[in-house]
């Protein structure tokens, strides 16, 4: 299995979305905007409100979720809370094992 593209998904609008594209510097990332909170339940991501500036009113929690070529998950990581991310050295050195030693996706029981 191998990666073809990442995306970066966001219900931000575009303007805020480029500008976090542009502050964190995301210059190889793609990144797509405008998801919205029936699309963010859909990928079963944790909805937020916002608390206090700059936060949006409502935002999706952060996700990481691997999609097969055929459009099926692989793998989903979703998170409660805005902190406690995955780093991304132990994320790649994951889809690295599972790509060497092509590793069957679990839960499918």
């Amino acid at each position: 299995m191998g990666v073809t593209s990442v995306v970066a998904v966001s219900g931000d609008g575009a303007d805020r979305a480029s500008q976090a594209r542009a502050d964190w510097g995301l210059t190889r990332l793609q990144v797509a905007y405008g998801l919205t909170e029936d699309q963010m339940r859909d990928w079963g991501l944790f909805i937020s409100k916002g608390i206090k500036e700059p936060e949006s009113d409502v935002f999706n929690e952060p996700g990481m979720v691997l999609v097969r070529p055929d459009g099926t998950v692989y793998s989903a990581h979703v998170q409660s809370m805005p902190f406690a991310r995955p780093h991304l050295d132990n994320l790649v050195a994951s889809i690295g094992f599972i790509n060497d030693n092509d590793y069957p996706a679990r839960g499918e029981a």
